[in-house]
Parts: structure tokens; sequence; C-alpha cells
């Protein structure tokens, strides 16, 4: 049977794994040139599909430091995702996915006194290759705009890791993770009215579909276990888990939309594979007690 820790961190997968089907999912049926439409209809809607569940607002603190979070893990990370998204296909849009580990590591480090090791550093070096080798081999032009984009969500990202871990979780992982969502949703959709305006042309059924799916599975359930994970696991491991999303968006680009899929781009897989691997067996080796990463958990 499986440990409490290492179900927590399948579940925890779970979350980039639904994400990587993003890129797929934006090109396939949602509308074309709406980047931050896209990311508002996401995240709103699924902050207030959340909240109807839970039927808790924030209290002291915590309304500004929802909006913090939210804006970091979800307002400027989906505009700058979805930004990517629409300028690179398929798994190129992670190509700098693969720098958050380190990132994120480093800061831990430094904010939240986690020990930065040197397993961990090159496991993250590691990841970094095996998502070079995906990217590097992916016929298609590299836009600079959205490199840009993918580098500024993965910055905003990793920050929301860290001051998520730091700060802990006031309340449920789900009741969390609506304040975040509908404080980042209300951040889109200014931005949303300000650069891209009012819809002006019917969605279509496909483009329902489409963000249907992005809002229910890959926002308001994969992001309850994904700040269930960051609660209860050392950020670095929560992070590298993240590594999941190229491989399965260039998997899904071989598998589903015809992508050529080049021998160095399935070395690339195994090594990122074989990094998150070597984290999750050091971290796993001495289990995390359920108590710990929690500082501000009412129950202690």
């Amino acid at each position: 049977m499986l440990s409490n820790q290492n179900f927590l961190v399948l579940t925890t997968a779970v979350a980039p794994v639904l994400w990587g089907t993003t890129y797929l999912t934006t090109t396939l049926f949602l509308p074309e040139d709406r980047p931050l439409l896209a990311a508002t209809v996401r995240a709103l809607p699924a902050g207030v599909l959340l909240l109807v569940l839970c039927r808790r607002w924030p209290r002291g603190e915590w309304w500004w430091k929802s909006w913090v979070l939210g804006i970091l893990n979800i307002g400027a990370f989906f505009a700058l995702l979805f930004i990517a998204a629409y300028r690179l296909p398929g798994g190129v849009a992670a190509i700098v996915g693969g720098l958050q580990p380190l990132v994120v590591a480093v800061l831990a480090s430094r904010v939240l006194q986690e020990r930065l090791t040197a397993r961990v550093v090159f496991a993250g070096s590691s990841g970094l290759l095996g998502v070079c080798l995906i990217v590097l081999q992916a016929q298609s032009r590299l836009d600079a705009v959205g490199l840009a984009a993918a580098i500024g969500g993965t910055l905003s990202m990793a920050s929301g890791i860290v001051l998520a871990k730091k700060w802990g979780q006031p309340a449920s992982p789900l009741t969390t993770t609506a304040w975040q969502l509908i404080a980042g949703g209300l951040f889109l959709l200014v931005l949303t009215i300000a650069i891209e305006g009012l819809i002006t042309t019917p969605l279509t059924l496909p483009n329902m579909m489409g963000f249907s799916y992005l809002s229910v599975v890959g926002t308001a359930f994969a992001y309850v276990v994904w700040f269930r994970g960051i609660a209860q696991l050392p950020a670095s491991t929560t992070v590298f888990l993240g590594l999941l999303s190229p491989v399965v968006a260039i998997l899904l680009g071989w598998m589903i939309a015809g992508e050529d899929l080049a021998p160095l781009q399935v070395a690339g897989v195994v090594i990122v594979l074989g990094s998150i691997a070597a984290v999750i067996v050091s971290k796993t080796a001495k289990p995390v007690r359920a108590h710990e990463g929690l500082p501000n958990d009412p129950t202690r």
C-alpha cells in the first residue's frame, strides 16, 4: 500500500499533469488572439464555484495575502501563461518552466530555511537540461514575446509558491484556493476589459467546452490538490512535480496534434522524469510530519 506521503505526492502530481493539457486545449478549442479572456474565464468562474462550495470569506490579514497570492499564482501567471500558449506551440511554451525548481529551491533556502542540497541543485539542473532537449528539438520558430511571457510566468508562480508555503493556510485548501482564484480572476477581468475589450463575437460550442474543461478540471480541481501539496510537502518537492507539465504537453502534441518527437526529445523526457524521481525519493526517505510547513494552521 502507498504511504500517506507517497499518496500526497501522487495526488499533487495530478495538477501539473492537467496543466500540461492547457497548451493543446488552447490551440484546439479556444478563440484566437484572446489570451487575457482565456485566462479570465478560466480563473474567475472556478473561484466562484469553489467559494459557493466553501461559503467562507477571508478574515483579517488574509484579505491582502489572498490578493498577493492570487495575483502571483493566478492573475499574473495565467495572463503570461496564455500569452505564451498563444505565441508558442505545444511544449515550447514551457521552455523556461524548467528553471522554476532551481528558482524555488534558492528562494526556499532563503525564505523558508529549506536546505539547498547538492541533490536538489543537480536534479534541478538535470530537469532544466531535459526541458531544453524537449523544446530545442521542436520544429517551430521561437517567439521572443512568448518566451518573455513564459519567463515572467515562471518567476511569478515561483514567488507565489514560496509565499504560500511561508504564510501557511488558515483554512482548507478548497477555501484558500477559492480566495486566490477570485482575487486573480478579478485582476484578470480588469486587464481583459482594459486591453482586449469585451467579447464581440459569440463563443462556439468548442470554445465553451474548452473553457469549461480548463475552468473546472484544469483550475478548480487542479489548484485545490496543488495548494494542498504546497501546504504539506517541502516547496522543492512540489515545484519539481511541476516539470511534468512540459512532458505531458509534448507527449500530447505527439499523440494528438501529430507533432514530431525526435530522439533527443525522448531523452529529455527521460531526464526530466529522472530528476523528479531523484528529489521525490530523497524527500520521502524521511516523511514530513503532518504539521510541518503549516505555521498558520489553526489546528496545531
